[in-house]
């Protein structure tokens, strides 16, 4: 099995800056896509920036200029450095990955367990 650990959220005031983490362990063989989905209350979730195993960015037009989306293969962990926030980018954050698994070969997909960001004064 694979769990996904999302770490970092919290409360924080508009302008400022949030690292949200999110480690993936178990029978990892390899990660192709580590994803970060957001959502707000009365709204669908929303992909808001995904990488690749081969370091491909993509971000939503929301956060593009102030969301930075990185990964460390060797630790099997995704990051979103979040600045500027908005009360806007308030929101359950999730992170999501496709995993390959070391045992059976198959490539399953995993959600995390989500992490709360909230931005207000």
């Amino acid at each position: 099995q694979v769990q996904l650990v999302e770490s970092g959220g919290g409360l924080v005031q508009p302008g400022g800056s949030l690292r949200l983490s999110c480690a993936a362990s178990g029978t990892i063989l390899s990660i192709n896509t580590m994803d970060w989905y957001r959502q707000a209350p009365e709204k669908q979730r929303e992909l808001v920036a995904s990488i690749t195993s081969g370091g491909s960015t993509n971000y939503a037009d929301s956060v593009k200029g102030r969301f930075t989306i990185s990964r460390d293969h060797a630790k099997n962990t995704v990051y979103l450095q979040m600045d500027s926030l908005k009360p806007e980018d308030t929101a359950v954050y999730y992170c999501y990955a496709i995993v390959r698994n070391s045992h059976t070969y198959h490539f399953v997909n995993y959600w995390g367990q989500g992490t709360q960001v909230t931005v207000s004064s």
